[in-house]
């Protein structure tokens, strides 16, 4: 292995996987680009990122500009020396300046095959749309939007119950040990980017608090996507009685019987979709602790035949 001189540029914490791995395969990390500290939790107190709190916890100089575009910063990213930058959910730009900086210039770990999913939300949205498959693809990045050419992927299945938070999960992982493979074979020169191709591109839009309103006239496998992709963030939700209540888990149900949407069919919480059922397993009452779905109807007092379609989305 050729060690080299590089910078780790990400946030959240998918990034911290990779981090740790290029800092355990022997590379100099010479800093730590993150965004800068954020409001956080209930009292709104600045909290570094998960990535500035790992770096800090392995004795990385971690820099937290909040623009890369003045000259100060692309002169300070420059005098680094670096062969190369790992770019990670960064969350901001990066100026040609610094993309042509490094010596190998800038790869990024994508949580998508590549073109599928360019963009800001590729995880949940393969979930959404109920992609058989996702994966990790690393990437060389240029000025556009996820366009770079492709240096390694691997494919991983999106399973039947899989949720955006345990995809996550994996394909952090995968994107760790893809992006230390990636550097070995850049530096020895064994592997040639891969432009990608222009056919099968779709685009990963930010999500939403609003796509997590459960309208009970779609069909139930698409609601339970969209739990599935939306949890915890931004969450899903329907309205009744006054109350703004979380959807946290669910599974699709068969029931012996039809109903109109948002009826209630038994007492373990199976309601009545467009198309199909939805059986309510885990829910929340604003500032209340999730409880299961039966516990959720005797605390409403709800019966079977009552419906929870009436109030609508704020």
């Amino acid at each position: 292995m050729t060690k080299l001189r590089v910078a780790f540029m990400g946030t959240p914490g998918f990034a911290v996987p990779a981090l740790d791995a290029i800092k355990r395969a022997g590379h100099e990390i010479e800093a730590v680009y993150t965004q800068p500290p954020r409001p956080a939790h209930r009292g709104k107190k600045e909290t570094p990122s998960p990535v500035h709190q790992a770096a800090l916890k392995m004795g990385i100089p971690v820099r937290h500009p909040s623009s890369l575009k003045t000259q100060e910063a692309q002169a300070a990213f420059k005098d680094l020396a670096l062969d190369a930058a790992i770019v990670v959910a960064y969350g901001l730009i990066l100026p040609k300046t610094i993309l042509d900086a490094p010596r190998l210039g800038c790869l990024n770990i994508h949580a998508s095959l590549l073109p599928r999913w360019r963009g800001a939300a590729p995880i949940q949205r393969a979930i959404l749309a109920g992609d058989d498959e996702t994966g990790i693809s690393i990437m060389q990045m240029d000025e556009g939007l996820d366009t770079g050419p492709v240096l390694l992927e691997e494919p991983m299945p999106i399973y039947h119950r899989s949720t955006a938070q345990n995809l996550h999960d994996d394909l952090a992982a995968l994107g760790a040990r893809l992006i230390v493979e990636a550097l070995d074979s850049r530096a020895s020169g064994q592997i040639t980017p891969k432009p990608q191709p222009d056919a099968g591109v779709t685009y990963a839009d930010k999500l939403q608090k609003s796509e997590g309103f459960i309208d009970w006239t779609q069909n139930a496998a698409d609601l339970d996507r969209r739990v599935r992709a939306l949890t915890p963030w931004p969450g899903c939700f329907f309205d009744y009685g006054g109350e703004r209540i979380k959807l946290l888990q669910a599974l699709p149900a068969f029931p012996d019987r039809q109903a109109p949407a948002g009826t209630i069919l038994d007492p373990d919480a199976v309601v009545a979709c467009g198309t199909g059922a939805l059986k309510l397993l885990h829910l929340q009452r604003p500032g209340r602790s999730p409880v299961s779905g039966g516990d959720f109807l005797r605390g409403l007092r709800l019966s079977p035949g009552d419906c929870l379609l009436g109030d609508k989305q704020a």
